[in-house]
């Protein structure tokens, strides 16, 4: 195999390929990515047993053929040379790799498998590429990352709905369900269960920005697996199985509390208080939020580090009322709106409450308080 082509379009394939590469099985290999070279085509694939992700970008060809590369250090030996044309040349054992004055010699790893899941052919449904990503940015969030405690919780739930497509995600501590109108990518009534990790891939290549509000992304899915096409870049997931929570028994009908106040100094208090939290991963410290009718008191109390109270303004309905909240989590629901007005509702600081933005109606945000003495 060999072939010419630029530092940057060739980074590109090799991290987008290299990230379904990341998390393998006990004895599959080293973390790898194949390369294929067709004529001008060259494809790198990455996978690991639930996900795929093929690249496909023009290169100047001089021979044909196939090779295993590792995954990080190809990127890591990409990145590091100097902008411009890069030469790879492969045969059976290593893999040199050239720019300018720099050259590197990669053994083919041994024990390296590429993983195939099923290929979905067919036209398939377009979707609106910068619409499903911003939904997924809003969603992906409440997932849960962990797949030994329920698998199903890993994922996103897409549900066709009357008027479009629902996107639903739950950790079982929150929960985050977007409506996108007018989009139809399933048959009336129908449901799959998309795995989040596969997902923020798709919301990584889109972007999400006003920029990508052309581009199309092409889905098509069976009862397996699914498949996502964007530009160059196919992704290819299996789909999760098992029964996903009755999360509309979980939204309530009306809250007897709402708090109305402006999301970035919302969010700014939330931060500047949960300082007081060292632990990156203490969960167990919540943010006590005490409402009244001209805003919320928020207050961060720590046995080590001490206490930090700030007074946030806003408008209140109801009568006086304090809850606690998962300070994190209470920061993802903040910052996956897009309103500048945040709309806290409560019921009580046992049941769930609610955050969206106000005229935001197609978003929501559950969150469970947390149990303070």
């Amino acid at each position: 195999m060999k072939f010419r082509t630029e530092r940057d379009g060739l980074l590109e394939a090799l991290t987008t390929a290299g990230r379904a590469s990341g998390s393998r099985g006990p004895g599959a290999g080293s973390p790898s990515v194949q390369l294929v070279v067709r004529g001008n085509q060259l494809e790198v694939t990455g996978s690991d047993p639930d996900l795929v992700i093929d690249v496909r970008t023009t290169v100047a060809g001089e021979a044909d053929g196939v090779t295993l590369l590792p995954s990080r250090l190809a990127s890591d030996i990409v990145r590091a040379l100097e902008p411009g044309a890069v030469g790879v040349v492969a045969d059976d054992d290593e893999v040199r790799i050239s720019s300018g004055r720099a050259e590197f010699v990669v053994r083919v790893p041994t024990g390296a498998e590429i993983s195939r899941l099923s290929k979905l052919e067919g036209e398939g449904i377009t979707l609106p590429a910068a619409l499903f990503a911003d939904g997924l940015r809003q969603v992906v969030r409440a997932a849960l990352t962990d797949d030994t405690r329920a698998p199903q919780l890993t994922g996103v739930l897409m549900v066709a709905t009357e008027t479009g497509m629902r996107l639903v995600a739950t950790d079982s501590y929150r929960l985050a369900l977007r409506d996108l109108e007018g989009v139809s990518a399933l048959s009336p009534g129908s449901e799959v269960l998309v795995p989040a990790r596969a997902l923020a891939e798709i919301q990584r290549l889109v972007g999400g920005g006003d920029d990508a509000g052309g581009e199309s992304l092409i889905f098509r899915h069976s009862e397996l697996d699914a498949v996502f096409e964007i530009g160059g870049v196919r992704l290819t997931t299996r789909l999760l199985r098992g029964p996903f929570p009755d999360y509309e028994r979980l939204l309530p009908p009306s809250y007897p509390y709402a708090l109305t106040v402006e999301r970035e100094a919302f969010a700014s208090a939330v931060r500047r208080v949960r300082l007081m939290v060292r632990d990156a991963k203490d969960v167990t410290t919540p943010v006590r939020i005490a409402f009244s009718r001209d805003g919320a008191e928020l207050t961060v109390l720590t046995a080590e580090a001490g206490r930090a109270v700030e007074r946030v303004e806003g408008s209140f309905s109801g009568d006086e009322l304090s809850v606690a909240f998962n300070p994190a989590y209470l920061l993802d629901g903040i910052d996956a709106l897009r309103a500048e007005t945040v709309l806290l509702q409560v019921i009580d600081g046992a049941k769930p409450a609610t955050i969206c933005g106000q005229g935001e109606e197609d978003y929501r945000y559950l969150l469970m308080p947390v149990r303070v003495s």
